[in-house]
């Protein structure tokens, strides 16, 4: 008696506490945690690439929106391309509706970002929707100076703040050189200026931008000619500059973060 109640208690604890034996279905669950681990680092870094193809010319780009300047996609050479329009430019002029593009921006902070806007209205620029935060990574687009007599400046915009403050690499086709500008404060001034970087005029252009943290790097048609040391590392939202009279084609813009 006493050995059939050992025997029928070995047999429940078999049955309650045995190791459960893997499965099919088990094994495919842990290599698809295991695929989604790897694959969520390399969706963080995907890089978001905009073109006009698909927008209506003479309309807004879907992916921007214009706060400073006269934008809109344009026709040229059979394809679509985003053109900043500075024949129409006039000292303070704003982008249409700016309140409800800041509210969308930067949601109970937009005041704040308005006062900048208009401090800053002499240099038209976009801003891209999808990139809240924008720290490390490249951005590049091209560019092609089709007109103005002040200026032909193209410009990749980054950490841009709620407060209206950012910072811009931006090349001149009239001026052959290639400047971080910083605006702060409703003040521009530059950081750093290199010059004898030849950009004509009625021809494409690559532009790019390198943040790693602090340091920028600026390249222009594939060679580096800008680095520097920022005094805190990047962070806010990015976009397209120019400037004044500018009328300029850009096209191809690609956002990478870094891993």
């Amino acid at each position: 008696m006493q050995q059939d109640k050992r025997i029928t208690a070995s047999c429940w604890s078999m049955m309650f506490f045995r190791k459960p034996v893997p499965t099919f279905r088990h094994h495919a669950l842990a290599i698809a945690a295991l695929a989604l681990a790897v694959a969520l680092p390399a969706l963080a870094a995907q890089s978001l690439k905009i073109d006009f193809a698909n927008d209506a010319a003479g309309g807004d780009p879907k992916a921007l929106v214009s706060v400073v300047g006269v934008w809109r996609v344009e026709a040229a050479s059979g394809k679509n391309v985003l053109a900043v329009d500075g024949r129409q430019w006039k000292h303070g002029q704003s982008s249409a509706g700016i309140a409800e593009k800041a509210r969308a921006l930067y949601g109970e902070r937009y005041a704040e970002f308005l006062d900048r806007v208009q401090a800053y209205a002499y240099f038209p620029y976009m801003v891209a929707k999808d990139v809240p935060d924008f720290r490390s990574g490249e951005i590049t687009v091209r560019f092609e100076g089709i007109s103005g007599r002040i200026d032909q400046g193209a410009g990749i915009l980054f950490n841009l703040k709620p407060n209206g403050d950012y910072l811009t690499v931006r090349a001149n086709c009239l001026e052959n050189n290639l400047i971080l500008w910083k605006f702060e404060n409703g003040r521009r001034s530059s950081v750093k200026w290199i010059r004898n970087t030849p950009t004509a005029s009625r021809q494409w252009h690559d532009l790019k931008v390198r943040i790693d943290g602090d340091k920028v790097e600026g390249w222009l048609d594939g060679k580096l000619y800008l680095e520097h040391k920022l005094p805190a590392p990047v962070s806010g939202r990015v976009g397209l500059w120019s400037k004044a009279d500018s009328y300029m084609h850009f096209d191809d813009l690609t956002i990478t973060p870094a891993e």
